[in-house]
């Protein structure tokens, strides 16, 4: 049991070196496989002209919490 679960674990690991590894040598943001939402046209992915209260509550809240953080 033991060592399927070592095994398991260092393909992982493998995997995971393979594409940080690949994202290192290429410089490329990572994205989905449909190329994410600028394919469609969109620049964020609600495709409002302005955002609704609760995410306005959520960015001021936001901004306060940048603007009170020590450096």
């Amino acid at each position: 049991m033991l060592t399927v679960f070592l095994a398991t674990f260092c393909i992982f690991v493998l995997v995971i070196f393979g594409m940080s590894l690949g994202y290192i040598v290429k410089r490329k943001s990572l994205q989905g496989s449909c190329g994410g939402i600028s394919t469609l046209g969109m620049e964020k992915v609600c495709n409002c002209p302005e955002p609704c209260d609760a995410r306005k509550k959520r960015m001021a809240k936001e901004a306060q919490r940048q603007q009170n953080r020590i450096l």
